[in-house]
């Protein structure tokens, strides 16, 4: 069995070896380490490894910071060398992909072609997330509306609400956004109304929630928080009001993102929007 980290109920050290860009070992550890509230990983990243000498230089670290090994190599000469040398240093070591890669192939009986990077090709997927995220910045906050109907989602809601954070992820899924402001006494834009082919979806948080975020706000901002009506509870309480009320005026599907992340909140537009797209089909 590896050597258990001496100071379990604190951090451990987790080396993550990519000879891509990493991002997914980082989605992974992140995931399983973020199942041990009493543990912190202290994250060490070694992208585009792709030579012995580069595994050296990270197995120089890994060797003076003991801790978990995960990697993702092309080369089976470089994982393996990898976990050889984790074995001499009693570490534990694993392949991500091994077993998922494993599982493809007993189901399709075809062998892989192994390529690094694979999935970060520059094909027509890669270029609709592109476009979709040039898309999104240029719409954010409420800009150029006249572009609604080539939208994919327009995602509404009252300030501090994520709406900006929330449509970059989705840009990044390949989903055109565009983001509307509501704003006190400012009727929405005409074209919101009258948008026929984009899912509207209203953002909203509990009003102590937009209170604390925009307290924080104007901190930052070094801003006055005396008597403003930014941070007056009835008032954002009838802020968040209309904004239900706007949604189902219209019929738009609306989401509590109070505890939310970004990443559960885009989860669950999507989830929206595939709903959408299938009744669109099936009605077709």
């Amino acid at each position: 069995m590896p050597a258990k980290p001496p100071n379990t109920e604190s951090y451990f050290h987790l080396h993550l070896v990519s000879d891509s860009t990493g991002e997914t070992l980082l989605a992974v550890g992140r995931a399983a380490a973020a199942q041990f509230a009493t543990v912190t990983a202290i994250e060490h990243v070694f992208p585009l490894l792709r030579n012995q000498k580069q595994l050296d230089h990270a197995l120089e670290e890994i060797e003076a910071n003991p801790g978990i090994v995960l990697y993702t190599l092309v080369d089976h000469a470089l994982g393996e060398h990898l976990e050889a040398r984790c074995r001499e240093l009693n570490m534990p070591c694993l392949s991500v992909l091994g077993p998922v890669l494993s599982l493809f192939h007993g189901y399709l009986g075809a062998e892989s072609t192994p390529r690094v990077g694979a999935q970060h090709m520059l094909n027509p997927a890669y270029f609709r997330r592109i476009e979709a995220l040039n898309f999104t910045m240029m719409h954010d906050d409420g800009q150029h509306t006249e572009d609604i109907e080539n939208a994919d989602v327009v995602l509404i809601g009252v300030s501090r609400t994520s709406k900006t954070p929330t449509s970059i992820y989705l840009a990044n899924r390949g989903i055109k956004t565009l983001n509307i402001p509501l704003v006190p006494d400012v009727a929405p834009p005409i074209e919101l109304e009258k948008a026929k082919r984009p899912l509207v979806v209203g953002l909203y948080a509990s009003p102590e929630r937009i209170v604390q975020i925009r307290q924080n706000r104007l901190l930052s901002l070094n801003a006055a928080q005396s008597d403003s009506a930014y941070i007056d509870r009835e008032r954002v309480s009838q802020e968040i009001a209309s904004s239900k009320k706007l949604c189902a005026k219209h019929g738009w599907p609306s989401i509590d993102v109070s505890r939310r992340s970004i990443e559960e909140t885009a989860a669950a537009v999507i989830a929206l929007l595939q709903e959408r797209r299938r009744m669109e089909q099936e009605q077709a």
